[in-house]
């Protein structure tokens, strides 16, 4: 079982090392042996061994029943929880962090830009979704090139179909033959 530690950011700073980020590189490609994965990371044997030794100690790599080298997603998942219920702002809608983020990238009633950061754009079209459609109702396609190309009327940077595919990719609409239709329930933004 797999405990739940503080937070992700101490583990996150392991990778800050090439060659420990190579070293999992490799062993995330398939690589089970130290020698796969000096030959697949480019190290030496004395870089791979004192990267697997870290990566292991860290929990970020484990040996598999054959004693092949994998990577321990779990551990992943674990510290993502943990990471969110340490900053439950970032889910919710209404934070001053929130606003923050949307007066920047929305500018009277339009995208200004869509941030780079993955969790402002997530947090950004979410807005643009609960703003545009509503939840339960069908929209035909050409609806909703018409309400996202409202959204995109002062930008060069994005288009109403980028947006379309990133609603669709995000799950704030579903599309079915042609029709689109936002979920009645907020679609899951937890880390996997």
């Amino acid at each position: 079982m797999v405990t739940e530690p503080d937070t992700a950011e101490p583990f996150a700073r392991l990778f800050a090392e090439e060659s420990r980020a190579r070293a999992f590189a490799a062993v995330a490609l398939g690589a089970g042996t130290p020698e796969q994965v000096a030959r697949t990371a480019a190290l030496s044997s004395r870089e791979t061994a004192a990267a697997l030794r870290r990566l292991r100690e860290e929990g970020a790599v484990t040996t598999g029943e054959g004693g092949d080298l994998r990577v321990a997603y779990e551990v992943f998942r674990a510290r993502a929880r943990a990471d969110a219920r340490r900053d439950p702002g970032t889910k919710e809608r209404g934070t001053g962090q929130t606003e923050v983020v949307l007066r920047t990238f929305v500018q009277d009633g339009r995208l200004v830009r869509l941030p780079a950061r993955w969790t402002r754009k997530k947090l950004v079209l979410r807005h643009i979704a609960e703003q545009t459609f509503e939840p339960g109702m069908e929209y035909p396609e050409r609806t909703v090139d018409a309400k996202l190309r409202a959204w995109c009327e002062d930008s060069d940077e994005i288009d109403h179909v980028t947006l379309r595919r990133y609603l669709v990719d995000l799950h704030h609409l579903h599309r079915s033959d042609g029709v689109y239709r936002r979920p009645a329930a907020p679609p899951h933004d937890g880390a996997a």
